[in-house]
This record gives structure tokens, sequence and C-alpha cells, in this order.
């Protein structure tokens, strides 16, 4: 892997970028994003929610409700920022892609950290052109308490080799350069998927406190994860 430095002459602020189905958007992800802003110290976070996601099958959800959802969910947060790119796009959207389009779009010093669950991390290396990722943003991992020493240890020699030292960063070092550092945080651990809470909705229970209020209305009035008949 090579990557061209270029420094942050004007001091700017990262830019987090958390990509992911949102099917639906629930409090794990919005706890994610506000933590890690918090300690990252990110101008803000931009939450972009896949259109046709290639590591997984389609989403069941049109990708207008999806992107509707996350809307209602960031919308009383002032550092949460909706992009909707990846919904607009007629094909597979890919992160390596999404990434280039926001350089493109933010100017090369902009330092712009991807926003990753540990488990995403331990899957990147089977990512689309995953390796252009360090010259295109930083890797900001965020994990729960306690997560094995052994399990990132053996994903960062797997993924990093001998870049380990110089990859390796700390949140006061992001904004020294637009790409290619990687920052790990441990966060909240809030043991919350959408596969549960579509699984629960399918099975004709009651979601709340999984997920903000107002996006449960509106998974309610557009009647979206039915209970499967009978």
């Amino acid at each position: 892997m090579t990557d061209t430095y270029v420094g942050n002459p004007r001091n700017l602020q990262p830019i987090g970028i958390f990509g992911g189905t949102f099917d639906p958007i629930h409090f794990g992800h919005l706890r994610l994003a506000e933590e890690m802003a918090e300690a990252l110290a990110l101008d803000h976070v931009r939450f972009i929610p896949a259109g046709t996601p290639p590591h997984r099958s389609r989403p069941r959800t049109d990708a207008l409700h999806r992107l509707a959802m996350v809307n209602i969910a960031a919308a009383d947060n002032p550092r949460f920022v909706v992009d909707q790119r990846e919904v607009a796009l007629p094909r597979l959207s890919y992160t390596v892609d999404t990434l280039r389009s926001l350089r493109t779009e933010l100017g090369e010093d902009q330092p712009l950290c991807l926003l990753l669950g540990a488990d995403a991390f331990l899957g990147l290396s089977s990512w689309h052109c995953w390796q252009e990722l360090f010259g295109l943003a930083h890797i900001a991992i965020a994990h729960r308490p306690g997560f094995p020493q052994s399990t990132w240890k053996d994903a960062m020699l797997d993924i990093l080799r001998d870049e380990i030292e110089t990859r390796m960063a700390n949140p006061e070092d992001l904004n020294t350069c637009p790409a290619g550092l990687i920052v790990t945080r441990p966060i909240t651990a809030l043991d919350i998927s959408a596969t549960h809470i579509r699984d629960t909705l399918r099975a004709g229970r009651n979601p709340r406190y999984l997920l903000p209020d107002a996006v449960l209305d509106y998974i309610q009035t557009h009647q979206l994860y039915l209970p499967e008949p009978a």
C-alpha cells in the first residue's frame, strides 16, 4: 500500500463518514456516531445510506424509505448530516467510490474519517479496492470495551502487515493529514441490531426503545417490516 500524504494547512477538523444500509437506523448507529464525533473532535458525521450494498443481499426496504428514516433520526443533532449520494446510484455502491466522490467534492487537504464498527474492520480485506481506502480517508474503529486484543492483533497483522507502526495514531493526529491513519476507540456497548428490530416487527412485537420513536412512527405509518403472514 502506498499513500501520498498531504498536510492540512487550513487546520480543518476531520469529517466522519458513516455508511450502512440503516435498515432501519437505530440507537446503536446513533450512539456510535455521537461518541466518535466527540472522541475524535469531528466537525460532523455524514450518514450515507447504501443504495445497493455489495457485501450483503439487497435490502428488502426501499432505499428512499431507509434514507427518510436516517433523515428523521439525524434531524435533531447539529453534528449529523445526511448524504444521499449512494441512494441515487443505479449500481452497486462501493465505499471506495463514495470516498473518491467526497474527496473530489471536499478537496485533497480535508481530513476524512471512515467510521467502522470492529466487525466491519475485521472484514476489510474483502472489500472492493480496500487498499485504496487508506489513501482517501483515515479509518476510525469503534469497538465495545474489552474487545479481545488477540482479535485486534490478528486483524491488524492481516490488513496492515508491516505498516502498523506508521498507521496507528491518536485522535489528535487526525487533523495533521487528510488520510492514512488508524485510530481505535471503545464506545458504549449497545446490543442492538437492525436484524433483531426487523425480526421483532415481523413477529408482531414492539421494538420501542431500540430506535427513535419518530423512526418507529415512520415504520408503522408506511407499514414496513410487516409481520409474516400466517
